[in-house]
């Protein structure tokens, strides 16, 4: 089937029609394009808010505590509010500006070099307007940019124009990822103690791991103009989790499954949204879902006219590591798998059949 067709398709399909390529169990249905049927709206649900800084005290009673709120939020929806993270606001701030300038005073042309393709599991590099996949017409662009993408690990071999295609903004943005990696192994320490796991058995996995860290800039509504498909379809992460500062703009929307309605956050200024993927799903054998998200037009007319900053950083293992199901979760309902296998084979529905890499394993 052509691109544009695929594109056509996925504006008007459910998210169903692409089960097949699903590694986990996900029986919710909806449309991927909001709009494209019926639906309804939460406005009592509230995604629960998690202090982080009751684990980072450092008292075993308040990890406990964070752990059990942070469990209780993820097993609930997949999503929960972080504050009092540690982050310092001012590198979110500065991030958000960087991202402004960065899509809004790089050429397209300059762009175009640096178009995404795969390297190990993840899809990276730039993803022009509506070219976000091939069935998702989405009205943002983005750029992703993996941990081989920072000067992180003393590789004397990095070359930042393979990456860049101006320089400056790579300190910037590593900067915030280097603060965001510390809360890495205290959200994944917690949520194997919530399962009554060994909370150190990710440590030596989550250190130095492959991240997702993926710019978003979303032109003005009166620039890109109506689109069918909303700023970004429905679809669930592939990643173990996503951290999502808080958007200046709103437009992201939760699917709540226990009543298939969909819930707009609204977390304060400054916090982090936190939510689970695939990954997490595969590995506590369901019992944390891959929650359904997708980014909406603002309600507010006024917001329209304006472009929409996010930048999440998604976070997986390395390729060769396997995914299994933890210990204590009952009968495994998934086979261990490779990560590479398990991500790409999931994706490929983004990327084409072809994507997929299987390693007999």
């Amino acid at each position: 089937m052509m691109t544009e067709d695929l594109k056509s398709k996925g504006v008007r399909a459910l998210n169903q029609d692409f089960s097949r390529f699903d590694q986990v169990r996900k029986d919710q249905v909806y449309y991927l394009s909001e709009g494209a049927g019926a639906e309804a709206f939460d406005d009592d649900y509230q995604i629960r808010t998690c202090d982080l800084s009751l684990f980072l005290s450092g008292t075993d009673e308040g990890k406990r505590e964070f752990a059990a709120q942070l469990g209780a939020a993820l097993e609930d929806i997949g999503f929960a509010v972080l504050v009092n993270h540690g982050v310092d606001p001012q590198l979110l701030a500065d991030a958000d500006a960087a991202i402004r300038e960065f899509f809004e005073s790089i050429s397209r042309e300059q762009r175009m070099p640096y178009l995404a393709e795969r390297q190990g599991s993840v899809n990276q590099g730039y993803f022009p307007v509506t070219e976000t996949t091939i069935i998702h017409p989405d009205m943002v662009e983005g750029w992703v940019f993996c941990r081989r993408a920072f000067r992180l690990d003393e590789d004397v071999q990095y070359r930042e124009k393979e990456f860049w295609p101006r320089s400056g903004y790579e300190e910037v943005f590593r900067r915030l990822i280097q603060a965001e990696e510390k809360l890495i192994l205290p959200v994944m320490q917690s949520i194997l103690t919530y399962l009554g796991c060994d909370p150190h058995l990710y440590d030596e996995r989550l250190t130095n791991t492959n991240f997702g860290f993926r710019p978003n800039y979303y032109p003005p509504m009166a620039d890109s103009g109506e689109s069918a498909a909303g700023r970004m379809l429905g679809h669930e992460d592939v990643d173990l989790f996503t951290f999502l500062p808080a958007p200046e703009v709103e437009g992201l929307q939760v699917l709540n499954r226990r009543n298939m309605k969909w819930i707009r956050p609204s977390p304060p200024p400054g916090s982090i949204i936190l939510n689970t993927g695939d990954y997490m799903q595969r590995i506590t054998n369901d019992r944390l879902p891959s929650t359904t998200h997708r980014v909406s037009s603002p309600s507010d007319p006024a917001l329209r006219d304006k472009p929409r900053v996010s930048f999440p950083m998604a976070i997986y293992v390395w390729e060769d590591e396997m995914l299994e199901v933890l210990p204590g979760l009952g009968e495994p309902k998934y086979r261990p798998i490779k990560a590479i296998e398990f991500h790409t084979r999931t994706t490929s529905k983004y990327y084409g059949d072809d994507y997929a890499v299987t390693t007999g394993d």
